[in-house]
């Protein structure tokens, strides 16, 4: 099991709430994922978007300059450790604590009661440099919640997709996510994401008195 280290998270959680708002749930397939991204069969291969630096004023960036941070790439470990999901993005050297199955204060209190049956999240970002690539190294299914951009997001804008693990899911620069969440308890993907990998984030309890929940079942 992954080692976690909270002094390492590159988010303190926000907490405190007892809202949820529940997202639909949708098979990820192309065409329920035109707009936000799309699967992919070969990570190795495929190609990562990257986004020029935008122009302060009206003069433009020169050409052949402001795209030139490439792309970087590793494993992104998650492991639910009883009822809290955590996580490591080797391709970046962050960890994070990305939600929970039941409310944050009862977590790791009581046996756990069977399957669990949705993720509590409590942050989203987008990276508005370059996209983003997982695949899932053991094949197995997971969910993520997506929106399209814009910065005026909200918690209804978001829909989860149910992927069935085969294949990668690729999203594109803008596009707001929030944690994958495996179905097992632990995961590993093959991540390829922009080098500058700049983020734009939401946090979802302090700016909405909610938790973004996410079910995880199949549809």
């Amino acid at each position: 099991m992954m080692e976690i280290d909270p002094s390492e998270f590159a988010y303190v959680p926000t907490t405190g709430v007892r809202r949820i708002h529940e997202t639909p749930l949708v098979i990820a397939s192309d065409a329920t994922l035109k707009g936000y991204g799309c699967l992919v069969d070969d990570p190795k291969t495929f190609p990562i978007e990257i986004v020029r630096w935008p122009a302060q004023g009206r003069r433009p960036i020169d050409l052949n300059s402001g795209d030139q941070g490439g792309v970087t790439e590793g494993v992104f470990e998650f492991c639910w450790k009883n009822e809290t999901l955590y996580a490591r993005n080797n391709a970046v050297g962050d960890s994070y604590l990305f939600g929970w199955s039941v409310w944050p204060e009862d977590a790791g209190k009581r046996p756990s009661a069977g399957a669990r049956q949705q993720a509590l999240v409590w942050r989203a970002n987008y990276h508005p440099d370059g996209g983003q690539l997982f695949h899932p190294m053991r094949g197995r299914p997971f969910v993520v919640p997506l929106a399209l951009p814009g910065d005026d997001v909200t918690p209804d804008k978001f829909t989860t997709f149910w992927c069935d693990g085969s294949r990668g899911l690729y999203i594109h620069p803008n596009i707001w996510h929030g944690a994958l969440v495996p179905l097992d308890d632990e995961a590993e993907f093959f991540d390829r994401q922009g080098r500058v990998h700049a983020r734009v984030s939401v946090d979802f309890p302090k700016e909405f008195g909610c938790y973004l929940a996410s079910p995880l079942r199949r549809p």
